[in-house]
Parts: structure tokens; sequence; C-alpha cells
């Protein structure tokens, strides 16, 4: 795959399947390319020596173009890209539909397209594609009714319809684009491919998509944070309350649904996620035009009491905060503000406040060093002018370069106002909370660029041992292994406590007798998960209560499931639960990401409060001690109401030392952890179970 700047600036165009015919789509094309794009369009249709006025030309090899939009039907796709690249036409778009979104034939079909790629060198867009625009050339190569606006951000979509509608509202909202691609099948270029080129693009100001998959998930994410050290990403995701076609056995593969990858990967990559199409527009316009803070704290200034209550609650529901003012700022409100006006944040310089008041309070604000951002609030009045208060709003934010979003409410009178603001980057909004969500998407790029990644740590593990373990599912019909596998945590560094697995009872007598104290005893089979819930664990037992536990449990394995597959009895120490805490921390291979990883409180209760964080692997040291920081029981874990802190150091390292395991094989599809005993002088990994693919190993 070569540059991509030609493929959004070719000086000539080929249409392969261009015609005249009205309602083709190869008509509509032509006219849009005929329409406005400032270089060469060549019409190639063997049918034809002219049209619309063009030499045409009957093979595209014969063309002489550095970009060839196809749209001929499936099976003239392939011939028409081979002969594009032997005549060294670096950049293809194909708009024809049948290939992988049709089936088993359509697939191969997309195979052999990609093959061909491969052999040329070509960038591919699609198939099934609605095409590409840059408005710097005035190149519309889609089949869209409209042309986009100039404007400084990007725009990619998998959902060709979704462009459309999207250029029609922004065309009528004033908003603009550099570049708009139709990813389509994404059978040779990708999401990943176009944000790296979108980085080194001067005039992409601001990236952002609309995706519903992502083709390869590492790999977006290694790259995003590249470009988010530049380039803003807002991307909205859909599929969000898919909880994921596959059945999952652990609990980390029940709890962490398709969308957990998703949010976990978007943040790890450095990605704002927008909720809506207007969270992704209101994001991308204030990223593209303001500032960014030096901190999270907002000055409030309005004429309205209630919308100022309105816009506090918003802020404490966001990452930001109210700022305090210093003295001298307070100071200087008592001077200006009148007896009943509040100087305290949100100020409120009350209803009969002229611009005048309104611009020396938001001037006050601005030059406190306490202050990051300001967002001034109002409601008409007959003493306000709504257009000399924009102008004065653009006047201090150059001033005092700090971001400003506006929420002057109001209908027709707001109008002249937001657009002299808007000539200037400051949205406004009538809703309050969608100006705080704008500044909350700042302060996120701010945190976002300031970010430091740390490599994985590479451990010191016995893999060949690892293998030999996970090699045990080819030599029986189940593919699960419970904790007959704790091996394959020792091989890996991650400790477990002192036991073995017997089945006979006289040997479980022989192991607890080696073990300081009393032991636990559980029942072992892949085909009983939930041991607890049929009484298969046994806490506290004594030697000479060990022979009877034993007997006890095989018979309650063997009442609750016949056709079980017991392997026996695991004796293990006891670890103190009352000097710890029971954490989780497990791993599922989602389709597009890889191992995903998650972290959380543990025990029996792990899948009713889902108190969980997810990473995808490999999962670096500071990853995951921020893992360890996110759950909502993160204080139990710090020694909350007197407590000994428990061994966080122990944790991070278990997080990454699994993190490792799962990464070095494939063929581990999930596993759990649970409990992870943390305890004040270490952690114990007291239970494992996964389940492995054979085939991958």
């Amino acid at each position: 795959m070569g540059e991509l700047s030609e493929l959004f600036a070719p000086n000539r165009i080929a249409v392969v399947g261009a015609t005249e015919r009205e309602g083709a789509i190869g008509r509509a094309i032509m006219d849009n390319l005929i329409d406005e794009f400032d270089g060469e369009v060549v019409p190639v249709n063997p049918k034809y020596d002219e049209l619309f006025g063009l030499q045409c030309y009957g093979d595209v090899g014969e063309t002489n173009a550095d970009l060839a939009v196809i749209v001929v039907p499936p099976k003239v796709v392939l011939p028409a890209m081979k002969s594009a690249g032997e005549a060294g036409i670096q950049n293809v778009v194909v708009i024809t539909a049948g290939f992988g979104e049709t089936g088993s034939e359509g697939a191969a079909r997309e195979q052999e397209l990609r093959d061909i790629a491969e052999e040329y060198d070509l960038n591919v867009v699609g198939p099934n594609s609605l095409g590409i625009m840059n408005t710097d050339v005035g190149m519309n190569a889609t089949f869209g009714p409209d042309m986009a606006l100039d404007g400084n951000m990007s725009f990619m979509s998998q959902s060709g319809a979704f462009i459309t509608a999207v250029i029609d509202w922004a065309n009528d909202e004033d908003i603009g684009f550099k570049d708009i691609v139709s990813l389509g099948n994404k059978a040779v270029l990708d999401e990943a491919d176009f944000i790296e080129t979108w980085n080194d693009d001067p005039d992409t100001e601001v990236i952002i998509g609309y995706l519903e998959g992502i083709s390869a998930g590492r790999e977006f994410i290694d790259s995003a944070r590249d470009v988010t050290k530049d380039t803003p990403i807002v991307l909205v995701k859909s599929g969000k309350t898919d909880a994921g076609a596959q059945a999952a056995s652990s609990h980390t593969g029940t709890i962490a649904g398709s969308d957990a990858a998703y949010e976990a990967g978007l943040e790890q990559a450095g990605v704002i996620r927008a909720e809506s199409v207007q969270h992704l527009f209101d994001t991308a316009r204030v990223l593209g035009d303001q500032p960014l803070p030096e901190n999270k704290d907002v000055a409030v200034i309005t004429n309205a009491g209630g919308p100022g209550v309105m816009t506090t609650d918003a802020i404490g529901e966001s990452e930001l905060k109210m700022a305090d003012f210093t003295d001298e700022t307070l100071e200087a409100f008592s001077e200006s503000l009148p007896a009943e006006g509040n100087i305290y944040n949100p100020v409120d310089i009350v209803g009969d406040a002229d611009n005048a008041r309104f611009k020396e309070a938001l001037d006050v604000a601005l030059a406190d060093d306490n202050v990051g951002m300001a967002l001034v609030l109002t409601c008409p009045t007959a003493v306000l002018d709504y257009n000399q208060l924009a102008a004065d709003t653009v006047e201090l934010q150059e001033k005092h370069d700090k971001p400003i979003a506006a929420c002057f409410m109001g209908g027709e009178r707001v109008d002249a106002a937001s657009d002299v603001m808007k000539d200037a980057g400051i949205p406004n909004y009538f809703d309050p909370s969608r100006a705080v969500d704008g500044l909350e998407a700042l302060s996120k790029y701010a945190d976002i660029r300031q970010r430091e990644y740390d490599a994985p740590t590479e451990f010191d593990v016995d893999r060949e041992r690892a293998r030999e373990i996970l090699e045990t599912v080819k030599d029986r019909d189940e593919t699960r292994l419970g904790v007959e596998a704790m091996e394959l945590l020792d091989a890996y560094g991650i400790e477990t406590p002192t036991g073995d697995i017997v089945d006979d009872p006289a040997d479980a007598l022989e192991v607890a007798e080696n073990i300081d104290g009393n032991v636990v005893m559980k029942i072992v089979s892949p085909d009983i998960l939930h041991k607890s819930d049929i009484g298969g664990v046994k806490v506290g037992v004594e030697n000479e209560d060990v022979y009877d536990a034993y007997e006890d449990l095989i018979t309650r394995a063997k009442n609750y499931q016949p056709d079980a597959n017991i392997l026996g009895v695991q004796v293990q120490e006891m670890v103190n639960l009352d000097d710890g805490v029971e954490t989780i921390v497990g791993m599922n291979r989602d389709p597009q990401f890889g191992p995903l990883m998650m972290f959380g409180l543990g025990g029996i209760f792990v899948e009713i409060l889902e108190d969980t964080t997810f990473r995808v692997a490999p999962v670096s040291e500071t990853e995951a001690e921020d893992m360890t920081k996110e759950i909502d029981a993160a204080p139990m874990l710090r020694g909350a109401r007197g407590n000994d802190p428990v061994d966080i150091g122990g944790i991070t390292e278990t997080i990454q030392r699994l993190s490792q395991l799962v990464t070095d094989f494939p063929a581990i599809l999930e596993l759990d952890i649970n409990p992870l005993v943390a305890l004040p002088d270490g952690v114990k990994a007291v239970d494992v179970r996964l389940t492995v693919d054979p085939d991958e190993l």
C-alpha cells in the first residue's frame, strides 16, 4: 500500500462504468465530478466512443489516470483492477457491491480483490463504498446527491447512507469537511490507514467517524495513539447494546459484552467516543476551533439564576469542576457587581445586567489563573444586546486565549450573535449541558495530549510448560480447564496457594498433612463451573475430616451431574479472606480487539455486582495500575475504614502477567482467576478456569 495523498487529490479520474443512462450510479458519479472537480474526468466504457462530450475509453489501462472509480458488475471489477494495476494506477475506489457482504461467493471474490491489491500495491477503498470526497479540489467521487462544504474536519463512515444524511444536514448548519471517505467493506484500506493519512494532513484539524466495527483492534489502538498526540479523533461506534453472539462460560466472558472491548480500546487509543451524532459534531467543532484548557476548572458567568443551577449540575456530572476564584477575583466581583449578585461560582450578574457588566465579569473571570475555561450563559433581556455580547466574548477569548462555550438562550434573536461567535470558533448552544459537553471534550483531549504510553513488561516465564498444560485439551472432549490448570499460572509467575489435585481420599490426606493449618477442598470438573452452588467447596477442613470431605464432595458432584467428568478433588492451602479482598482478573478474546482484560471485585457475586474495568491486552504497568483505581471498590484495596491496604503492586503485576499469557497464547479464548485474593503482603490466585481452542495450539 502506498501513500494516500494522491487518493484525495488526483489530477485525472477514470470512471469505470460511466454511462449517460438516467438513474445509473455511473451517471451520478460522472455528473458529480463534471460539476465541480478541478482536474480531468475520463469516462471508461467499451460500448461508447464518447460520453458527456468527453472521449470514452474502452479500458482503464488506457486512461493515464491517477484514480480509478469502479462501478461495474461484480465479475468485471477484478479485471478492471488488474488493468489499473498493470497501467500503474495506484488508487482505486470500488463502488460496486456484491462482495463479502453477500455470502461465500462474494467473500471469495473479495479475497481475490485483496490479492490483486497486494500484487499491484493498490490503495483500494471499498468495495461496497459510496465513494470519496475532497473539498480542496472539488472532488465528489460519490453517487450522493450533494457536495460537502469546505472545512477542517475529515470524516470516515462505514455507512454510505449516513454520509449522505450528514452532508445534507451539515450543509444546512454551515459545517464543512476536508476529506470524506465511505469505508465500505474495508477489504484493503481501513480506519487506521485513514487516520494516519489525515494526521499528516495540515488542513485536517479533527478526524471524525462513524464505525460499525474495527478491522484490527490492537493495530488501530497503536496507530491512534500516535495520531491523537497531534490530531483529535472523535468517533460514533454503533452496536453499543449488543451483548455479543458467543456463548461465554467464564465470568469475564459473561460480563464483557461486545461493546466493552470498544469502550476500552477507544479509551486506550486516545479516541473520544461520541454518544450521538449531535455529540459527534458538537465535540468535533469545539476541538477544531478552541484552544485547550490548562485545567478542568470552569467559570460560569450568567444573568439567569435557574440556568446557572442547571449548568452547575451539568458540570458536577462531568469530569470538570467549578472553579474556585482567588481572593483578588472575588474582590473585583464585589466591587463591580450589585449587592444582590453572587460573586462566587456560578457568578450571577443579575437579570438587569447590561453589556458592560457582562464584559467586565467575563474579563475578571478569565484573568483568574484558577480558571481554565469559561461558559457565558445568558437569557434575553431588554437591556442586553446579544450581538454586542457576542463581539465582547470573541474579543475576550482572543485576549486571554482560554476556551469559552456560549449558551445564549433564545430563538431568532440569537442567530446573528451565534454567527459572530461561530466565525471566531466559539460554539453557541441553547442547552447548557451541551456547552458543558463541549468544554469537557477539550479537557479530555488536553489530557490525551499529555499521556505517556509505557511498553508492556516482558516477564521471564516458562512458555513451554504453559504450552504443555494447554495441550492437555487435545486428549479430551472438553476444551475447558479448571483448577487442574493451576500450574499454568505458576508457569507465568502468578502465585497460587500450596496444594494438589488427587483422585483418592488417602492421597488427599497426604497432601493436607503437608500443608500448615486447615485446608480448602474443591471438586475438580470442567463440567461443573459454579462449584459453590452445589456444595462443591469445603473451607477450613481439619486433617481428621479430609477423608470424609473427599467422599462427600465426590458424591455431591455425581448427584448434581451424573455424567460430569470428575477429575478429582483439589486440596489447597487456606487463604485468610478476612485479611484480604477477593478480586477477579480475567480475559475474554474479542473477535476484533483480541484479548480483553478484566479486573474487578471478585468472589461469588462477581456477575451480580459487575464492579469491573477493562483493557485490551497487552497491558502496560500504568494501565494495569489504573485498572485497580477505576472500580467502585478501589477504596477497599487501599485500606478503607481502618483496614490495612492490600498489595496493589501484586495485583498490578498479576494483571500484566496474565496479559502476557493470553497474548502469547491466542488459543486461550477466555480465562478467569477468581478469586485472586489480595492481601497486605501479596496476592494469591485461588481458582482458575479457562477455555482453549486446540486448533490454535
